[in-house]
């Protein structure tokens, strides 16, 4: 169906678009005949289930991509629950499905290709059929079921829906695609029920806690049927005693959908018959950033509260708005190794896995040593547990930053990557840091500290008396009169808009807005660290929700560490 071409006239009273609709379910039908078909190029040619609930036919999406898929009927944005190969769509033109004599069901492209296809060449085929569960199923004689869509879900698990361990859920790659994605709720080989994703890159369990055997997360792996369901009240329940149960459990008549989302949580939906809109009843984490994976290689993730990705000092985006490939380093790995370092460290971070040791009773300097002597060490975690623990990384992945993680990274850089000593893992919401983080390794001190306390301690004044906007006068070297303050109803201000402008640029690993802003009459000859440094901390400063402002002695230290 041509989902993008609903109606071609949009104003068209109520009572005549209710009629419309009514001519055009009225026929419909919910099963398909062997011998016949439904074509991509007549929007009524799709199969209904009984109660209405179930549409499937061809779902488009763009000018001329579609794909054979059943979906929720009254949802707002036609939910789609099943697909039949979703990372090969049909032209728009000439594409069809067929239960063919043969008693197989094929989808095929405009050139007679075959894009997908059931394994039900039998001459026992009598129809295909939608059924109210929204399970599209081929039947024989007596209704036996040959083939059902329910024993191959696409990304979503419809009540009652058997889950085995021959059946797993893949995400969508992102939000507007279909294609498949990185992350899986699956049956492991330990007979639990677990999130993983599988990039590109890497391979992680990341749910239940990987860190915790089965017994420690209330489930069990010595069931080896290996099931789950759950019903139309919102109970599930699993063969590893997982169970939960939906916000709302009780009210039947609810429709719900259990979805491994693209942003790697698994979620539970309810869908409001009012608004057609989804609910979440229940999902697998609370905080996205224990999502491993989310942020690519290198990034950070951030609750702030909504995730964030952010990538350490020393690294850029790799692709702006697109944080599934991650950071990338701001130097030549490969010479790495012959260059001088330094430890840059980043408090109440951890990167998740890929231990090349882990020390128990361990020093803080033994451990940089220990990071410091082995040319695949890219970084070390610290915690302050015992007498302290040790962990030296060889790759750094699942990135993420908590106020209750109690531990530290220090990033291992070349003395030569200039660093911001803003601690700019909240995204677009800079954090500025009250201690001295950054330590060299094998070489003196990159910077004369009393000549930069004084040239930056006169910044005291205008972050604490005159503030943010005294600061963008600082940087750009525009009077004060030129900004417009207070805007209209219908224009932002400039330093509203200003400030959206960095923080979007800066979200996607963008510095050109550096050069943009900065007094054209320093012809270039200004410190861009410092400048970002300045900038960053005044937007803070202004934070509309006053708990993510810095302290004046936060702002000060910051000010004071800033390197040139």
């Amino acid at each position: 169906m041509r989902s993008s071409q609903t109606s071609t006239h949009p104003k068209l009273p109520s009572f005549l678009a209710v009629f419309f609709l009514f001519l055009s379910t009225s026929n419909a039908r919910n099963f398909l005949l062997r011998g016949s078909s439904l074509s991509v190029e007549d929007d009524s040619d799709i199969l209904i289930s009984p109660d209405k609930t179930f549409s499937c036919g061809f779902y488009g999406m763009g000018q001329n991509t579609y794909w054979f898929s059943i979906w929720f009927t009254n949802s707002r944005n036609r939910t789609v629950v099943w697909m039949a190969d979703r990372d090969r769509p049909a032209n728009g033109t000439g594409s069809r499905v067929s239960l063919r004599g043969d008693g197989s069901m094929v989808l095929t492209d405009v050139d007679g290709s075959i894009i997908w296809e059931t394994n039900t060449n039998s001459n026992d085929v009598r129809m295909a059929e939608l059924l109210d569960t929204g399970n599209l199923v081929i039947k024989g004689p007596g209704d036996k079921i040959l083939w059902q869509s329910f024993d191959s879900p696409t990304d979503t698990l419809l009540p009652n829906q058997l889950f085995t361990k021959s059946t797993n859920l893949i995400s969508r790659l992102h939000e507007g695609s279909y294609a498949s994605g990185y992350f899986s709720f699956f049956f492991d080989t330990d007979n639990v029920l677990r999130l993983k994703y599988d990039g590109p890159d890497i391979s992680s369990i990341y749910w239940p806690k990987p860190y915790l055997n089965a017994f420690q997360n209330g489930r069990t792996n010595y069931n080896t049927s290996r099931i789950a369901v759950y019903d139309e009240m919102g109970h599930f329940v699993s063969s590893d005693r997982l169970q939960f149960i939906a916000s709302d459990m009780g009210m039947s008549r609810i429709k719900r959908r259990l979805t491994m989302d693209h942003d790697g949580n698994l979620r539970l939906y309810s869908l409001n018959n009012d608004t057609g809109l989804w609910v979440t009843s229940w999902e697998a984490l609370s905080q996205l950033c224990k999502v491993h994976g989310v942020c690519g290689r290198y990034a950070i993730c951030v609750n702030t509260p909504e995730p964030k990705c952010s990538c350490p000092p020393g690294y850029e985006i790799t692709e702006p708005s697109n944080w599934n490939k991650g950071c990338k380093p701001l130097f030549n790995e490969p010479l790495f190794q012959s260059q001088r370092v330094k430890f840059v460290e980043l408090p109440h971070v951890d990167y998740w896995g890929f231990d090349l040791n882990s020390t128990k009773s361990f020093s803080i300097d033994s451990c940089k040593s220990l990071c410091l002597r082995d040319y695949r060490c890219k970084a070390f975690s610290y915690r302050l547990t015992g007498e302290g623990s040790c962990y030296t990384k060889s790759e750094l992945f699942n990135g993420y930053q908590s106020p209750g993680f109690e531990g530290k990274i220090y990033l291992k850089l070349p003395v030569t990557v200039e660093t911001s000593q803003l601690a700019i893992l909240n995204g677009t919401d800079p954090v500025c840091r009250s201690d001295g983080s950054e330590t060299v390794i094998r070489s003196p001190s990159m910077y004369n500290i009393s000549a930069k306390r004084m040239r930056w301690v006169y910044l005291y004044a205008f972050a604490s008396a005159i503030g943010f906007i005294e600061l963008l006068f600082v940087v750009s070297g525009i009077p004060l009169s030129n900004w417009d303050i207070e805007g209209g109803e219908e224009n932002e201000s400039d330093i509203t808009g200003f400030v959206r402008m960095v923080e979007r640029k800066t979200q996607c690993g963008e510095d050109s807005w550096i050069d943009e802003i900065v007094d054209p009459r320093l012809n270039g000859q200004f410190s861009r660290n410092q400048a970002r440094t300045i900038v960053q901390l005044g937007i803070s400063c202004v934070e509309e929700d006053r708990k993510k402002r810095p302290t004046m002695d936060l702002v000060v230290q910051a000010l004071l560490e800033c390197q040139y």
